[in-house]
């Protein structure tokens, strides 16, 4: 499978950093090594699929893209 967008390790870490330590999108984007823009649309992305934090322990990563990056 083969898609343009983050891994769901980094989405995770993404928003981590957001709702457990208030980050600002420039702060996270350093601190994993993307760029802003992309962690606004990820927050974006799970602002639509209306996930809460913290993500529920039993989603899997697998669940987690499908929410995300939907057909």
């Amino acid at each position: 499978m083969s898609r343009n967008h983050i891994s769901m390790r980094k989405t995770r870490e993404i928003l981590r950093l957001r709702f457990d330590c208030k980050c600002s999108h420039e702060i996270i984007a350093k601190s994993i090594g993307i760029g802003s823009t992309t962690v606004g649309d990820c927050l974006n992305r799970a602002k639509k699929a209306d996930l809460k934090w913290p993500l529920p322990e039993d989603l899997t990563d697998e669940q987690l893209e499908i929410l995300l990056y939907p057909s």
